[in-house]
């Protein structure tokens, strides 16, 4: 004979996930921003290290992408504590 590991019987549960679908949009809108950020750090370096090119210490770089990946990083935290209003 078999035996039901469930309580409520043969029938299977309905799993649910973790988090809502809000909470998966703002993760990967997040991700895709922390993504964009590191794209934007990429390049400026010289080929030959005894040149200096300039390039390494524009807007792009220095303030532009940090900006871009320190929000991302708080919409991620956002991502997780965000609780949609129940109906």
């Amino acid at each position: 004979m078999k035996k039901n590991n469930t309580i409520n019987g043969p029938e299977k549960e309905k799993t649910k996930l973790v988090f809502e679908r809000g909470n998966y949009i703002l993760f990967f809108v997040g991700l895709a921003v922390i993504l964009i950020g590191y794209l934007l750090m990429l390049g400026g370096g010289s080929e030959d290290p005894a040149v200096f090119n300039e390039k390494m210490f524009n807007f792009q770089r220095i303030t532009l992408s940090p900006l871009l990946l320190i929000a991302g990083f708080v919409i991620e935290v956002l991502a997780i504590f965000y609780r949609p209003k129940k109906k």
